[in-house]
């Protein structure tokens, strides 16, 4: 069964952004490598729930997302495009993580879909 196991959050103001999460919420951040994306920690290991991510808005209409775990990245692309699905971004690798892909539901709701890298 997959799971969603993580988030992101598009801004275009990426410090005001931080700065409302962290104030309201406690959320902490972490800038990853050079990019304009901030990781999230959301809460305590084993708490219920995920972390996520604040990132640059790189289109007007990017919504906020919701990332999927999957053990086979290329068999689920297939299984999307098979039941009504359609891949808005093609497979690719994200370094020391894993494959990524985004792909709109039938109803046009767009989520990542994931499989990390086993070592």
């Amino acid at each position: 069964m997959a799971r969603v196991i993580h988030f992101e959050i598009p801004a275009e103001d990426t410090e005001k952004s931080k700065s409302f999460y962290s104030s309201v919420f406690g959320w902490q951040f972490n800038q990853m490598g050079n990019e304009e994306y901030w990781l999230a920690k959301t809460g305590q290991n084993g708490e219920h729930g995920i972390d996520g991510a604040i990132m640059k808005r790189k289109d007007p209409n990017q919504p906020v997302t919701n990332n999927i775990q999957v053990d086979d990245l290329d068999s689920t692309i297939k299984q999307i495009q098979e039941n009504g699905g359609q891949i808005v971004v093609e497979k690719m690798h994200i370094p020391q993580t894993g494959d990524l892909a985004f792909f709109r539901d039938p109803d046009g709701n767009i989520f990542g879909i994931m499989q990390p890298w086993t070592k």
